[in-house]
């Protein structure tokens, strides 16, 4: 195709085997579009593309990526908003017919394996070097290796014990990433040989975990970074374990009463809403 089309926040070039979106980096760009710069999707990584209707006079253009395609989408797992969607072009309505050429285009070019899951990673990972502040430590991710720090402030006791950790992406099977846009937000390693009951059901209690709060981990820097660590796993030879498998805790009444310490914290810290904490102390709660 060798065409362009411009929209809000982003660009897509349509190549004869790819597109490449280029993101606007302005000011009212959404920040993930901004740490991601621009991303080369070949066309075997799509397993669809649609046009709807937007919001205030606006069509969307929206391309979906195969299961296992995009380590991005892996480790995001469903849980982006639209508005920070990498693969979501919102254009003027008035574009709407130039939209419907390129996305009959693009769906005349979807292999016949479409629907199935990729058996490789098809969309490049975030580069690094990688870092961001978590509420409890600092996780960095250079040359093959994930290293936490931790921070007196927010890091927990078992933390404090176990002593910063570094991991070789070799001894992971997989990343588990939980949105900083809910309360119990975190990025946990899953390491092999380590089943999910044998690693600690908390994250702020789980030395190989860093765990988010108001202003700590946003998505533009935890995702990404997750991403790239699920790459790095893939190109070791692990078969990643599936980000969105979180474990969930069992009813111990001891792990419960360590986290409604840990929601205390928090809302003592000012990190939590006075809402926020009556829900999920009333949550957690229900759960003895």
């Amino acid at each position: 195709m060798g065409d362009v089309l411009a929209g809000i926040h982003a660009t897509w070039e349509f190549e004869p085997d790819a597109v490449l979106i280029r993101f606007e980096r302005g000011i009212r760009a959404p920040k993930l579009y901004q740490a991601l710069r621009e991303r080369r999707i070949p066309h075997e990584a799509l397993a669809s593309v649609t046009l709807s209707p937007g919001r205030r006079g606006t069509v969307v253009l929206h391309a979906v990526p195969r299961a296992g395609a995009d380590p991005l989408m892996e480790a995001a797992a469903g849980q982006l908003k639209d508005a920070c969607d990498p693969y979501r072009l919102v254009l003027p309505a008035e574009r709407e017919t130039l939209a419907e050429y390129y996305c009959d285009e693009l769906r005349a070019r979807l292999g016949t394996d479409a629907a199935e899951p990729a058996d490789r990673y098809l969309v490049a990972a975030p580069e690094g070097p990688l870092q961001f502040k978590a509420y409890d430590g600092k996780a960095t991710f250079d040359d093959g290796q994930v290293t936490f720090r931790w921070f007196w402030t927010g890091a927990s006791s078992a933390k404090w014990k176990a002593g910063d950790q570094t991991f070789s992406v070799r001894e992971l099977a997989g990343v588990e990433w939980r949105s900083p846009d809910v309360f119990d937000g975190y990025l946990r390693l899953r390491r092999r040989g380590h089943a999910g009951d044998v690693q600690p059901a908390q994250a702020d209690q789980d030395p190989a975990a860093v765990v988010f709060g108001l202003g700590y981990g946003p998505v533009h820097e935890s995702l990404p970074f997750a991403a790239a660590v699920l790459a790095a796993v893939r190109d070791a030879g692990a078969a990643p374990v599936p980000v969105h498998a979180a474990v969930t805790a069992g009813r111990d009444p001891a792990v419960i009463a360590e986290r409604i310490r840990h929601l205390g914290e928090l809302y003592q810290a000012g990190l939590v809403t006075d809402e926020e904490f009556a829900a999920k102390k009333a949550q957690l709660l229900a759960e003895l």
